[in-house]
């Protein structure tokens, strides 16, 4: 089946589910007019798990009377720029995943921009290109350097059949991240590993969502008709990207079963794009794929939705479960990474052996037929989120920003790019 939203008529979006608002983020005179350069080689209108964070901090730092910039790649589509100093660098497909795109290093367009805008710290956000251009300028300016650890390629080599690369990945993660102030990973798993392979500055954060965005009040019964034909299925969600390393494989054969097991009770929905969605769609014929949505639309569907799979080992967050969780959705999670930190077993959801698709299959079929054990993980599944209130941590951030700024870079050595 092709993605159905780009054809069909949606149905009208809740803009405004609550009266509650972000918090506003009380701020100290050591906090006040920062100037802070972010490089990312991801950024909207792509929807990721780093595009999202970077958004997020442009969003923080705007609302607190800080000055941003930012430095990503330039798309087709265009993206929605909210930053008064954006730098968009072009960017091709990278071959073996065309939905990814790629700037080169551009080293003195970065540098030049950079240097007009005077930033007071660096926030490198990936290790491609992009953000060896902006780890360079940090460094040969004297500026304090902040990185994030967002994608665990060492497994990930593992994964894709090289496992005799992840020595040589660690190697670079070690040379790139080394000059960093501050390294943020955000779940606690990852950053005891970045520790023990020596990231001294590895810090847990980014690992927040906001429940005012994602809430229970994004329900939507026009999404419901048009997802299921009305509230007789229970609609079983999967977000994210559809490739290999998000264990797609198990998802496709814990799919088969739970269909052949439940029939038409429930209805089975997919967000996201990849290189497998093609294959996805060819063997489950039967799901409804969405493809990428925007966040606003994303939030109502999560909402319409009934509860959410996510077999993925390779997570270091699993933001797309507390997103869910926010929207009052028990997870069905793989048992690994960062989705482990996420979710509790029987709690605010089910934890199963990454690549056991007969579990996952049946943690479906449990929650299908027994809707108050369901209702009941999704109430404790919504609280859960509410503790993880991602204004918290912006307050936490503006806090390391600011000590980074103080202290001028008292990690960042002499070294060059």
């Amino acid at each position: 089946m092709s993605c159905p939203y780009r054809t069909l008529p949606l149905p009208r979006l809740v803009t405004n589910p609550s009266p509650r608002r972000r918090p506003a983020l009380t701020l100290s005179p050591d906090h006040a007019g920062m100037r802070i350069g972010l490089v990312t080689d991801t950024y909207t209108p792509q929807v990721n798990g780093v595009s999202t964070i970077v958004q997020r901090i442009v969003d923080v730092l705007g609302e607190s009377r800080h000055d941003v910039a930012i430095i990503a790649p330039r798309y087709p589509e265009g993206g929605d720029n909210r930053a008064a100093h954006e730098l968009r660098i072009p960017s091709v497909p990278f071959p073996p995943y065309p939905a990814i795109r790629l700037s080169l290093p551009s080293f003195g367009a970065v540098a030049r921009f950079l240097d007009g805008f005077r930033p007071d710290l660096v926030h490198v956000h990936t290790e491609g290109p992009l953000g060896l251009a902006g780890r360079r300028y940090a460094l040969r300016r004297g500026l304090p350097l902040v990185t994030s650890f967002h994608t665990d390629f060492p497994r990930y080599a593992r994964h894709y059949g090289a496992p005799a690369l992840a020595p040589l990945v660690w190697r670079w993660l070690a040379w790139f991240h080394g000059p960093a102030g501050l390294t943020f990973t955000p779940g606690d798993a990852i950053r005891d590993e970045l520790q023990r392979h020596g990231f001294n500055a590895a810090r847990v954060w980014g690992r927040g969502v906001d429940p005012r965005h994602f809430h229970p009040a994004r329900r939507e019964a026009g999404w419901r008709r048009w997802l299921a034909g009305g509230d007789d299925s229970t609609i079983v969600l999967h977000v994210g990207r559809l490739a290999p390393e998000k264990n797609v494989e198990t998802l496709i054969a814990a799919w088969k079963l739970a269909r052949e097991r439940l029939g038409q009770r429930a209805t089975f929905v997919v967000a996201g794009e990849g290189p497998l969605a093609a294959r996805l769609v060819a063997e489950l014929p039967f799901v409804r794929q969405l493809g990428f949505l925007p966040r606003a639309t994303l939030a109502s569907v999560y909402a319409s939705c009934d509860l959410c799979v996510l077999p993925s080992h390779t997570e270091t967050c699993g933001l797309v479960a507390l997103e869910a969780m926010a929207s009052g959705l028990p997870v069905i999670a793989a048992d690994a990474g960062g989705l482990r930190e996420s979710v509790r077993h029987d709690e605010t959801g089910l934890l199963v052996p990454p690549h056991d698709a007969p579990a996952f299959a049946a943690g479906i079929e449990a929650l299908v037929l027994d809707p108050t054990r369901r209702f009941a993980l999704a109430a404790a599944a919504r609280e859960w989120a509410l503790q993880r209130d991602s204004a918290r941590e912006d307050a936490q951030l503006l806090t390391q920003y600011a000590d980074l700024v103080r202290r001028g870079g008292e990690r960042v050595t002499a070294c060059a790019a």
